[in-house]
């Protein structure tokens, strides 16, 4: 392990935002991850763990020390002719994880191909995409006890999951690291979800219409790269808000006044579309200085110029937040974390 001191972060964040953090250290093991925090310990040092840096915002540099979890590795337990548990740890990269579950002809995570991030960054906020949740097949995360540097095991019911959120994003912020995470996969008579978004559309477009999960994967994933730009190519963080979920009765003011506005309901209300709300407002493909909304998808805000810097994106989104609030009186949450 190796602790490096004034390191440029700018490729550790999918922003590209080259902004500095005191010191840097890449652990491979529980062993060099409690190495290090006993550094920072012994330094007094604020600490910062970071994944694959795909839901991050720096707007300033680091005064402490950021540790990059890049424990790797996958494990499976067979339960019956159906089912499978399979453990991979924090440092595995998300997408590369689901097309190794689809090599095996595991199912259960094929509509979140092509996400980025790590594996250990996964539940923290719920990742989710077209129809499928993190929750709908985790069975449970290896933590690491920041408070007593205890390994424990926490379940789906512990994780209070909810629409991109969890202990680790309220509650329990700061306390736990994830080391590893537990997925519940079928390996036959997997059940597929293509009612969400443009799957059918587009698996009809690729002349299929039995589909398998490898079907469903390569839909999600032309999708997905038809509307969201690569972050190595024009840095961002995919969608930076969440989909807002208002009162049933506001929903049905809104309507009065804007016929065309999508809503589904849900337990709290009705949910409307954030990509909607901003392109409505006039952001889709605008620029400001460095920064702006991307032509295809309203909802992601792009480094333009690649060299933006993490405020100018946070004023950015700042100004789509009360656009929204003005016009529609919904408040729009980001769902990028701001450092």
């Amino acid at each position: 392990m190796t602790i490096q001191q004034n390191f440029s972060l700018k490729n550790h964040n999918t922003f590209g935002v080259n902004i500095y953090a005191s010191y840097f250290a890449e652990v491979q093991s529980v062993e060099e991850l409690l190495e290090t925090l006993n550094y920072s310990k012994t330094q007094n040092l604020n600490v910062l763990f970071l994944g694959g840096g795909s839901n991050i915002l720096f707007t300033k540099n680091f005064e402490g020390l950021v540790i990059q979890l890049n424990l790797k590795g996958i494990s499976e337990e067979i339960i019956d002719e159906n089912t499978v548990i399979l453990s991979a740890n924090a440092g595995e990269n998300w997408h590369e994880f689901v097309q190794y579950c689809l090599s095996k002809n595991y199912g259960g995570l094929e509509n979140l191909s092509l996400i980025p991030g790590n594996v250990g960054t996964s539940p923290m906020q719920n990742i989710g995409a077209y129809g499928t949740e993190i929750k709908d097949t985790f069975v449970s995360c290896k933590v690491l006890n920041l408070e007593t540097l205890e390994i424990e095991l926490l379940d789906n019911a512990q994780c209070k999951f909810g629409y991109r959120t969890s202990i680790f994003k309220v509650e329990e912020k700061g306390k736990y690291i994830i080391l590893s995470v537990s997925f519940l996969l079928t390996r036959e008579h997997h059940i597929l979800k293509t009612e969400y978004g443009a799957i059918q559309t587009e698996l009809k477009s690729l002349g299929i219409s039995i589909p398998t999960i490898q079907d469903v994967s390569k839909a999600v994933i032309n999708i997905r790269q038809s509307k969201l730009p690569d972050w190595r190519k024009l840095g961002n963080a995919g969608s930076f808000f969440k989909n807002p979920t208002i009162l049933t009765e506001h929903y049905s003011t809104l309507q009065d006044k804007f016929p065309n506005i999508p809503g589904y309901p849900n337990q709290e209300g009705t949910k409307v579309p954030a990509g909607w709300l901003i392109e409505n407002c006039g952001w889709k493909g605008k620029e400001i200085g460095n920064v702006a909304s991307h032509e295809d998808q309203a909802l992601v805000i792009i480094n333009k110029t690649g060299t933006a810097t993490g405020k100018e994106i946070f004023d950015f989104s700042t100004m789509i937040i009360e656009s929204v609030r003005e016009k529609f009186k919904i408040e729009l949450e980001r769902e990028v974390n701001i450092i």
